[in-house]
């Protein structure tokens, strides 16, 4: 009886110690930041990833290479324990786990306490994460309306014009992962898969079967009269020039009103179908 209560309390204490250490490494692990060189100058709170082939360098993230995602930069103040591979050199400090400001713009609209957040358009600077994007930084803790906590504002190039967004910072949990609402685009019906993710690209938003095969015969009308122009102008030219080479100006003159034409002609059709899928 006394051998299995005194096997009874080692077997608890030996839990306890296992808990102890599991607790203690997991908070030390959000508490630790890791020192980089950056060619660019980096504030903290900024969204960053490896530079290509040199896994000792660091730059701001953009949305083309989300899924290079790393951490975000903070100061070396922010975490008790900072490792660096070159004190020789100034470091910057990025954390990969634990919770930290981060750069946000209102780009995918108000960030709530809960929402994932990810890369927005603004190289570094994180939004509200969709089902569009693969990538998570991690999980906000505070909101930002885009108006009360604003520290800056800047211009978007989106496919329907221009789109100013204001920037802020709050905190965020940071834990780097696959989106788990990310949904990849998916064709329509009848439509192939690269027609569609061509689609999207022009309209940032699904298209209708009709109106994407609507404007597919569009460009290829165009293209045909295009490339028809453009052989029978340069053909007669060729040999307009055979027959009279001291027309030879005149000859040319006329090509270059054949090609201005066709120019003209392409560029309606490829406004028609910028029409045609944005309506």
């Amino acid at each position: 009886m006394f051998k299995r209560k005194r096997l009874a309390e080692y077997t608890l204490l030996c839990l306890g110690l296992l808990l102890f250490v599991v607790f203690m490494a997991k908070a030390f692990a959000q508490n630790v930041t890791q020192g980089y060189q950056s060619d660019s100058s980096l504030q903290p709170g900024m969204i960053v990833r490896l530079v290509a082939g040199n896994a000792g360098k660091i730059e701001p993230l953009t949305q083309s290479s989300e899924t290079e995602m790393l951490g975000v930069v903070v100061a070396s103040s922010e975490a008790p324990v900072s490792l660096s591979s070159d004190v020789t050199k100034q470091q910057t400090y990025v954390a990969t786990s634990g919770q930290y400001d981060v750069l946000v713009s209102n780009q995918n609209g108000v960030i709530k306490n809960g929402d994932l957040v990810t890369i927005s358009s603004l190289d570094g600077v994180g939004m509200k994460a969709d089902a569009v994007h693969q990538v998570i930084l991690g999980k906000a803790v505070e909101t930002y309306d885009g108006t009360s906590a604003a520290q800056s504002t800047a211009e978007l190039k989106t496919s329907g014009g221009s789109r100013t967004v204001t920037i802020g910072r709050i905190k965020v949990n940071i834990d780097v992962a696959h989106n788990p609402e990310y949904q990849p685009v998916t064709a329509e019906a009848g439509v192939p898969g690269w027609l569609a993710s061509a689609t999207q690209v022009v309209t940032d938003k699904p298209v209708g079967p009709a109106r994407i095969y609507a404007s597919l015969i569009i460009v290829l009308v165009c293209t045909l009269i295009t490339g028809s122009l453009l052989y029978a102008g340069v053909r007669t030219s060729l040999t307009s020039i055979g027959r009279n080479p001291l027309a030879r100006k005149s000859i040319v003159r006329n090509l270059l009103q054949v090609v201005l034409i066709s120019l003209i002609i392409f560029t309606i059709g490829l406004i028609a179908v910028y029409l045609v899928l944005r309506i």
